[in-house]
């Protein structure tokens, strides 16, 4: 999700190293005329006890940037992020640093205060102790030596040999964690606390090398996670502890949960914003909101977009994505789907893909629904615009209307 939202921005870089007295976490506001954005530079010694720095942009879903250091004195310092073209200079004044924040030829003040944001309040995320049993599991895709680790979560009340329906979750684009954490939101951990609620069991993992699974995520497509994927179902079915085995992905999720559904692997799907459409189309489609959202005219192509990534270094995942068209999987599905999207989504268009998967699925299955939430962006969120630079401000990671038609659905079949 967050990997196809940020395309444009690609900001690995490597490390500078200099003497420092500064440590810790130091925050500050860009003033962007009207619009503010939190900045967090975070200063720390590697097991070497070389000197790191690391910007976070929460607003954004940036965490960890790697920081080139120019300098770094106990009263003064220059950071730079060649990639995204920016610069931060400034000097200890009492227990502030005044300084200059630049980015593509604009300056900003931006003062630095010691300490960490407050968090975003989240108010759906459930508190320990749960009303149900959760267990921490491993499964593994032995074809890629892969070690996936994950979180069981039990219906309330579940007891042995009881055949209750589980979901596999599969996260969106990018490195995610079992939770899906992104923009401070973690909304597999939602729809997991709300389906055992309602009698249904689920299971969680992280991403391949990141979280507690092994392997590498750099460099693997959704080809790969969809094996990943495979490899949990497999598990499910081989423990025998529930009844109906499904998939519940969002949105790159949603992809590879119409993979699996082709071949027969699991016995029904939740696509929660999964495209529909060839990878080049959706970020053209994509971009093209962002466009119009800031005033822009809607100028992207196909074509511009494979133009555009021919001259960018290659990229594994975005090779993959950009050529994979779901047709065909959507073509052989069977099993009952659930496929949904907000109305407000603009990073996997709910018009254009929906409208697909209807023309596409002609299984006839009667227990299929497809739906459009008003007012919904892709994170299925109450929203004003749908655009991405709101995630991180809205207080409600994951909308209940969304979450009881999933439990109401999948308990129905």
């Amino acid at each position: 999700m967050k990997k196809i939202l940020f395309i444009i921005l690609s900001l690995m870089t490597s490390l500078a190293i200099h003497a420092q007295d500064i440590t810790g976490s130091w925050q500050g506001e860009l003033d962007l005329g009207g619009q503010k954005l939190g900045i967090v530079f975070k200063f720390s010694k590697n097991a070497e006890g070389a000197n790191i720095v690391k910007m976070d942009v929460p607003e954004q879903g940036a965490m960890d940037i790697p920081v080139d250091i120019s300098y770094l004195q106990k009263d003064s310092l220059n950071l730079n992020v060649p990639k995204i073209g920016m610069n931060y200079s400034g000097k200890m004044e009492g227990e502030v640093i005044k300084g200059t924040f630049r980015q593509n030829g604009m300056s900003f003040p931006l003062d630095l205060k010691p300490g960490t944001p407050k968090g975003p309040n989240r108010p759906q995320e459930p508190k320990k102790p749960y009303p149900y049993q959760t267990k921490e599991v491993t499964f593994s895709n032995s074809s890629a030596n892969v070690t996936l680790a994950g979180t069981l979560t039990y219906p309330v009340g579940y007891k042995a040999g009881k055949r209750v329906p589980i979901v596999l979750m599969v996260t969106g684009s990018g490195a995610q964690t079992r939770d899906e954490e992104v923009f401070g939101h973690k909304p597999f951990l939602i729809i997991a606390d709300f389906l055992a609620k309602n009698g249904i069991a689920s299971l969680q993992y992280d991403d391949r090398g990141i979280g507690q699974s092994t392997g590498t995520f750099k460099g693997s497509t959704s080809a790969d996670f969809a094996q990943d994927a495979k490899a949990g179902i497999s598990y499910l079915r081989k423990d025998k502890q529930f009844g109906p085995v499904g998939i519940l992905g969002h949105s790159e999720g949603g992809l590879i949960a119409f993979m699996l559904g082709a071949d027969k692997t699991v016995d029904f799907i939740v696509s929660m914003a999964g495209p529909a459409l060839q990878g080049d189309s959706v970020i053209a489609e994509q971009t093209n909101a962002m466009l119009l959202h800031y005033g822009q005219p809607a100028s992207q192509t196909v074509k511009k977009v494979r133009e555009g990534l021919s001259k960018a270094p290659k990229d594994a995942w975005l090779e993959y994505f950009i050529n994979c068209d779901p047709a065909p999987y959507i073509r052989k599905i069977t099993v009952p789907l659930m496929a949904i999207n907000g109305s407000k989504d603009q990073q996997v268009l709910a018009d254009s893909n929906l409208k697909k998967i209807e023309e596409l699925l002609k299984n006839g299955n009667k227990k299929n629904f497809i739906h459009t939430y008003p007012g919904l962006n892709h994170l299925f969120q109450h929203c004003d615009s749908g655009a991405g630079d709101e995630y991180w401000k809205i207080e409600e990671t994951l909308s209940p209307e969304v979450l009881k038609d999933i439990a109401t659905w999948i308990n129905g079949l």
